[in-house]
């Protein structure tokens, strides 16, 4: 059945309109829906995840459903703050007035989702436009089909339909709503589909936030806790999705002297967490399809590369499965090196002198995401100050995300704007600019005729002379 395009946007051009969006009451009914999702339905959920991508549930809990009801939760506990007008100072220039910031909704907006965390990064960004007000259409990856269909048929159930819907679909449909006009479009998943996003809303002008990706880069430096950074890498690389995240360790850089003591250490916790046979684990991602299955298994067997593996690189086509796999000293114009990974691969790179690599991450696009551990203070200061990233993590890997006080979004390459927590709820408003004066206080100065007098005086007053302003009201 053909998607009834035109029908859809008046029905939500229309509720929007109505102003039934922007109350306080409307925008908590829906946060309580979605969080009530969350509550009652974890298993399915869980059963969808498992479905599209073999995630086990304590991946889906943690990362997916337990991340989603955070923000909720913090959203319905701040949101009257957030909604509150911003008063600012303002200055001799407008005096007698008062200023303010209102954060007013932009109207009906647009989340296309992705698949490698398909619930929480479909409902975080509409979490935001919930609670900023706006209507919303939510368009889930058809790569993970089982876990659109659950969205599909939840929010159906639980929220109001007439501002807030689902598209389900591939290309065609993307399509059909790229092709709407939107007053904002977020876009999580890949630059290649990130450049069409922005160019079917500059047609609109529409305002864009776009969550990308890139080769998120891990430095690892001498004389730390080697087993307790190990256990993190491994962490946000293969205890998250088996790699496939867009804030997921990319590469790892170390010194030649530190490197075959790292690798020991990465294959002892990598033993010790999947087991001998990690393609056996349970506690492992499978690759989300055989397209993605066939990408990966390219770049094990780039020639380049293939004599690098020191540990892994086992694979089973049937089950979509790739172990996780480490290369050490690979070439830099290698397959694995010039494309994000997305996977269970992780290459090494070696310098001299461990400050070599904010050079090495320089010479490259701005990533996502950029990682270093460290005891050195001076090597933080050096890493913060000249790395540019989305976000910064020392001595840990993805836990930023964990974090609602911080903004969560790329730069350059690795993507535009920000959301997580109130950065969510900005992302979705428009920060409306309020003077307010009486009708006391008018300058006869700033109306013709224009005298030399006039202009002393204004000059006095947009310099902030406070003596000019005087000797320039009695006359001097």
């Amino acid at each position: 059945m053909a998607l009834d395009m035109e029908g859809m946007m008046k029905e939500l051009r229309g509720t929007y309109a109505s102003g039934k969006p922007k109350s306080y009451e409307w925008r908590v009914s829906q946060l309580r829906a979605l969080l009530k999702i969350a509550d009652h339905h974890e298993k399915e959920i869980a059963e969808a995840l498992r479905c599209d991508l073999n995630k086990p549930d304590h991946e889906s809990f943690v990362y997916e459903i337990a991340s989603m009801k955070s923000s909720c939760q913090l959203a319905l506990k701040q949101l009257k703050g957030w909604m509150k007008p911003e008063k600012v100072k303002t200055s001799l220039t407008t005096f007698p007035s008062s200023g303010e910031i209102v954060s007013e909704p932009l109207g009906v907006t647009l989340v296309i989702s992705a698949w490698n965390f398909p619930f929480l990064l479909s409902l975080d960004p509409v979490i935001g436009a919930i609670a900023a007000g706006n209507a919303v259409v939510l368009k889930p990856s058809e790569i993970a089909p089982a876990t659109s269909a659950v969205l599909s048929k939840l929010l159906g159930e639980y929220m109001d339909t007439s501002a807030v819907k689902v598209v389900e679909g591939a290309v065609p449909e993307t399509t059909a709503l790229l092709e709407q006009k939107w007053d904002k479009i977020f876009y999580t998943g890949n630059g290649k589909v990130g450049r069409i996003v922005l160019t079917a809303a500059a047609k609109h002008l529409t305002p864009v936030v776009l969550e990308l990706g890139g080769k998120s880069p891990v430095v690892v430096d001498k004389n730390i806790n080697l087993k307790v950074a190990v256990r993190r890498i491994i962490g946000g690389k293969w205890g998250c999705n088996n790699g496939q995240a867009c804030v997921s360790p990319d590469y790892l850089i170390t010194t030649k002297d530190n490197a075959s003591q790292l690798v020991d250490a990465l294959k002892s916790e990598l033993e010790a967490f999947y087991g001998k046979d990690p393609l056996k684990s349970e506690d492992l991602s499978r690759i989300v399809n055989s397209n993605h299955f066939n990408r990966l298994k390219n770049l094990l067997d780039d020639e380049k590369v293939s004599g690098k593996i020191v540990h892994g690189g086992q694979r089973d086509k049937t089950n979509l499965k790739i172990a996780p796999t480490i290369m050490l000293d690979v070439p830099g114009d290698s397959l694995v090196m010039n494309e994000e990974i997305f996977g269970p691969l992780l290459p090494i790179l070696t310098v001299y002198k461990v400050e070599d690599s904010i050079d090495l991450i320089n010479a490259r696009e701005k990533p996502l995401a950029a990682y270093l551990f460290t005891n050195d203070k001076r090597l933080k200061e050096q890493f913060i100050r000249n790395v540019s990233a989305g976000g910064l993590v020392v001595n840990d890997t993805i836990l930023h995300l964990a974090e609602h006080s911080l903004p969560f979004g790329g730069v350059g390459e690795s993507g535009m704007g920000a959301y997580h927590g109130k950065f969510s709820f900005d992302a979705f408003s428009h920060k409306k600019a309020v003077l307010q004066r009486s009708f006391a206080g008018d300058v006869p100065a700033r109306y013709p005729p224009y005298t030399s007098g006039k202009l002393k005086f204004l000059k006095a007053l947009l310099n902030g002379d406070l003596v000019g302003l005087i000797r320039a009201l009695i006359g001097w």
